[in-house]
């Protein structure tokens, strides 16, 4: 890990630090940034120590590192389309002394087989644009804009994506409004990829769930398991005990 991080920085960006196992990420305030939603999903992605995973739209960087960070050991192929981002989630690789483990590359997703292997990877993840192209107003910034919003990059080219990327068997994660789900359950099996595991989030226990983190397998057959809904907020608007385990809080005594 580099300690000397100045080199590592360009003008308006900082080091935050994760507050777990030591990892920290480049973030720069005028550009996407990475919240709760990429934790959730990095803590419900089953990933093992050997795993060989893909995560397909990285921005940050943030889901590679917090799997990293919980595997302890593991390959990643890292996909970004937006040069800015793709550089920015490179150096924090360095920053950690994970580039040799995280390979990042600046390439649209839409081209995985034109430079990442067919059926090798036991993970593949996405935290991909919540909004379908014209479901909401376009954020004015562009790497906003393709952050949130669909453009030239749909939910059914990110399943055509993994469903090429994995082996038989594997796991693709991702995290969706649920306002998606029903078109995303259609568009999973349509690229032989069957959902498998739905777990809904909810901001507190009176609140309709607006988040779902999806894991589907390839070529399997169907059986879905609905999980118990994780719950972020209590009552009284104090963390939940599940919230304080994923990003790694000590309890108050």
């Amino acid at each position: 890990m580099i300690n000397d991080f100045s080199s590592l920085l360009l003008p308006g960006e900082r080091i935050d630090d994760l507050q777990f196992v030591n990892l920290r990420i480049i973030q720069s305030p005028a550009a996407f940034r990475f919240g709760m939603d990429s934790v959730l999903l990095a803590d419900f992605a089953r990933v093992r120590k050997g795993s060989r995973v893909c995560d397909l739209g990285t921005g940050t960087g943030i889901l590679p590192l917090l799997l990293y960070g919980r595997a302890g050991d593991m390959t990643c192929d890292a996909v970004e389309i937006q040069q800015d981002a793709a550089q920015r989630a490179q150096r924090s690789m360095r920053l950690n002394g994970l580039d040799e483990k995280i390979t990042v590359h600046n390439r649209d997703l839409k081209d995985v087989r034109s430079f990442l292997p067919h059926g090798a990877y036991d993970l593949v993840i996405c935290n991909p644009p919540y909004s379908p192209q014209r479901a909401s107003l376009p954020s004015p910034k562009p790497a906003l804009r393709a952050a949130r919003q669909e453009g030239e990059c749909t939910l059914e080219d990110i399943a055509c994506a993994a469903a090429w990327l994995l082996k038989s068997r594997a796991r693709f994660s991702l995290m969706l409004p649920t306002a998606r789900l029903a078109d995303a359950f259609g568009v999973l099996r349509k690229k032989r990829l069957e959902p498998k595991r739905l777990r809904l989030v909810h901001a507190n226990v009176l609140r309709p769930a607006r988040l779902a983190l999806i894991e589907a397998m390839l070529d399997v057959n169907p059986g879905l398991i609905i999980e118990p809904p994780l719950i972020v907020k209590n009552p009284d608007g104090t963390d939940t005990e599940e919230i304080g385990r994923i990003y790694h809080l000590k309890p108050e005594k």
